[in-house]
């Protein structure tokens, strides 16, 4: 079985729920504290060992390839100057990290299509993909446990988050699921966006997904599904009716932070904020002190 040595990130989304704040900069550079949203999800695949990083890109994200690039030279010196080697270390240490390659997408829209731009980099190995605007954040981290079950049972795995809320079952994809061990479960089949009384489970697959090459020629058969978009989920269910098993890792240990949307970008900001070392204090002394 091949490793796992490549992360898919999409990350061409115009960001429209954040319009007119993404109108010039992209969703997922959007920060959290101190860092954009797009870091969180580097640093998951660094710390899962995949250090190969393709990031799917469009018009205006010129801000991501920057971000991940060495620091100008002005600004190497205007730190050192300013004695704030720390901060040097750091931002040294984010283009440093991985290696990183920027295509720029093609074709129609929905989810399926940046996942087929990065065909000619990938070529026949699997390969994982997260999504560039969200992230769950877990130890170990949810890349590494995914790995975890797609070294012992190969096919196709997505980590799964328990919805705690029933209003939010029609949020996202839920899965007819049977258990095969621990946190691990076969996927029966994806109800997207389900009433709340006919949900199969309160497990959203979501988010995470370990790939085989079969994918491309998957995403290139489908037709175009709702809104007329080339869904990745239509591409899954046809490798699952060829026999490709589809696995679903219940993500340990996790939360799933959903900053695509401004509500809960904001709980994730606040909840980061409230545990940041330099800020913490000061900022439970302000939200104690606001008058709701």
């Amino acid at each position: 079985m091949k490793k796992i040595t490549k992360v898919v990130i999409p990350a061409a989304g115009f960001g429209t729920r954040f319009l007119p704040q993404t109108k010039a900069m992209p969703k997922e550079m959007l920060p959290v504290v101190d860092k954009p949203v797009i870091q969180y999800v580097v640093e998951e695949a660094i710390d899962s060992k995949v250090e190969n990083i393709i990031i799917i890109t469009g018009s205006n994200k010129r801000a991501i390839e920057d971000h991940f690039d060495a620091p100008s030279e002005d600004l190497v010196k205007n730190l050192l100057q300013g004695k704030k080697e720390h901060l040097l270390k750091e931002i040294q240490r984010i283009s440093s990290m991985a290696n990183f390659i920027y295509i720029r997408q093609k074709g129609p829209y929905g989810n399926g299509t940046p996942v087929l731009t990065a065909e000619p980099v990938i070529e026949d190995e699997p390969f994982a993909v997260l999504w560039g605007d969200e992230f769950i954040y877990s130890k170990p981290p949810r890349l590494a446990q995914m790995i975890k079950v797609y070294e012992k049972f190969g096919g196709i795995v997505i980590s799964g988050v328990k919805i705690e809320n029933k209003e939010d079952l029609k949020r996202y994809g839920i899965a007819d699921l049977t258990h095969v061990e621990s946190n691990v479960y076969k996927i029966n089949k994806i109800v997207e966006k389900p009433e709340i009384d006919k949900a199969p489970s309160n497990i959203a697959t979501h988010g995470g997904y370990i790939l085989p090459p079969e994918i491309f020629s998957a995403l290139k058969k489908i037709q175009p599904g709702r809104g007329k978009e080339i869904w990745l989920v239509d591409a899954i269910n046809l490798l699952k009716k060829e026999g490709v098993p589809l696995y679903a890792v219940v993500i340990e240990n996790g939360k799933y932070y959903d900053t695509g949307d401004k509500f809960e970008y904001l709980k994730t900001v606040i909840e980061f904020a409230l545990a940041h070392e330099e800020i913490n204090g000061e900022f439970k002394n302000f939200i104690k002190s606001l008058k709701i």
